[in-house]
């Protein structure tokens, strides 16, 4: 499929706020992005019984899996990427280089291709408290990535007290928006 849009990587890892990404999706879609959905393979087996949806709804396979060597790309160029929900993991591994799952390995080389980037995270208060975590945020935004943590972004909730409903996906749409306009 080629695109005349704004290409947007909605990349999404394995917590609540994941089974509402296509209406995140869409939200990216009425702001003129033609999305490509790309989940860590526990959030891919949590919405097995959505991908086909999810496919019709971008136009796109959703990708969980590095592709093949040889084989050619399904999605066209990122001009940006957004990570959300981000958990612990995903967030420590991208900073650390570890790209053993698809979608840390395309933010990863991301970074080197200065293709902007968003990240939000969905954390709970107790992961937080580990000393990496903080790191690993660090270390994203030294690396350009901005990061949605804190007061202008996801505010960590004590563990088994999360909303995944109000996970504040409009400030990934309006930060994806910024950073596809330089």
């Amino acid at each position: 499929m080629t695109t005349t849009n704004r290409v947007l990587y909605l990349f999404g890892s394995a917590a609540p706020p994941v089974f509402d990404i296509a209406q995140a999706a869409k939200d990216a879609q009425a702001r003129g992005f033609e999305v490509c959905l790309g989940l860590t393979p526990t959030a891919a087996r949590w919405l097995a019984p959505q991908l086909a949806e999810l496919e019709r709804l971008t136009g796109y396979p959703v990708r969980s899996e590095y592709k093949m060597p040889g084989e050619p790309d399904a999605w066209p160029k990122a001009d940006v990427i957004a990570v959300a929900p981000a958990t612990f993991n995903t967030i420590n591994e991208w900073a650390l280089g570890l790209t053993h799952d698809f979608v840390v390995g395309v933010v990863a080389e991301g970074i080197g291709k200065n293709i902007p980037m968003v990240v939000m995270p969905c954390v709970n208060a107790a992961y937080v408290r580990h000393r990496q975590f903080e790191r690993s945020v660090a270390e994203l935004r030294d690396m350009g990535v901005r990061v949605l943590y804190g007061e202008r972004g996801f505010v960590p909730n004590q563990p088994g007290q999360g909303k995944p409903k109000e996970y504040p996906w409009h400030l990934v749409t309006a930060a994806v928006e910024e950073l596809a306009q330089g």
